[in-house]
């Protein structure tokens, strides 16, 4: 067996998320079918980071394995002339010994991006979660600075998560503005079911003005997440990126010229 990792990226608009669904619309579904064309045989992927219904990536990784030789322009190519518009492969190559998508990770970067306007967007249909009331981003980034290190996440995970444990690590979390679009960028070691959705939805209601910069952290240290604000809409998340180790060299990601310097690696 030969394992090969590729980046994809991916329009979730139109997905029922990530995972293999029976009778559903999924991103692992068409990868697959479409990978199994070029193999000319059934094949299984591994991502990441399972990505919800309406959430897109700009990078996941996925590993493959398989006895079938092909050489990577052929995997990439092909994989892309049977894959639907929405699904692009990025990249293609030979995974290290040892190497796994999943537990070989030790960083994802998520983005979750906010149109913040009196009106929404045509072109941005589902690309964007729209808030139409003033948001303060200066105060959306302060309250959320207190998220930084390792904490207890109880607050910001969803009720049915199934994660053993609610304690991650996050690297960063930046809040800022360009025109019209807010976007919230973090970066952890990994993330609980709906971690992000649920801090952008408190971050937004502290950027509205409806509760002090402080409550954010209030929450964190409370530990229940009947006290937080509602999950906010996944059209705004992306899947930004997942980093390993420098020995896997799988350091193809397209986010790196956005992150800070300290980012592209994580000991």
């Amino acid at each position: 067996m030969n394992r090969l990792v590729m980046g994809v990226e991916y329009n979730g608009s139109q997905f029922s998320g990530w995972q293999w669904q029976r009778g559903l619309r999924t991103v692992q579904s068409v990868l697959e079918t479409a990978l199994a064309t070029v193999a000319n045989e059934p094949v299984t992927v591994v991502c990441a980071g399972r990505t919800d219904s309406g959430v897109h990536a700009l990078e996941q990784v996925v590993h493959m394995d398989t006895t079938v030789v092909r050489s990577h322009r052929s995997w990439l190519m092909g994989a892309n002339t049977y894959l639907p518009d929405d699904v692009r492969v990025l990249w293609v190559q030979d995974a290290q010994a040892g190497f796994h998508a999943r537990y070989s990770a030790i960083a994802r970067f998520y983005r979750y991006v906010i149109l913040n306007r009196p009106i929404q967007s045509a072109l941005r249909y589902r690309q964007v979660t729209w808030c139409y009331p003033v948001l303060d981003v200066e105060r959306m980034h302060v309250a959320a600075q207190c998220l930084v290190g390792d904490h207890d996440f109880t607050s910001f995970r969803a009720q049915g998560c199934q994660s053993k444990s609610p304690r991650r690590f996050m690297h960063f979390i930046k809040v800022y503005q360009e025109g019209d679009l807010i976007t919230i960028d973090l970066c952890a070691n990994a993330f609980v079911h709906h971690m992000v959705r649920n801090i952008a939805g408190t971050l937004m209601e502290i950027g509205q003005g409806k509760h002090a910069a402080a409550w954010c952290e209030q929450l964190l240290d409370k530990k229940d997440r009947r006290l937080a604000a509602a999950t906010a809409a996944p059209h705004g998340l992306y899947l930004g990126g997942v980093f390993y180790p420098p020995e896997y060299g799988v350091d193809n990601h397209p986010v790196f010229a956005v992150l800070p310097t300290n980012a592209a690696r994580f000991d």
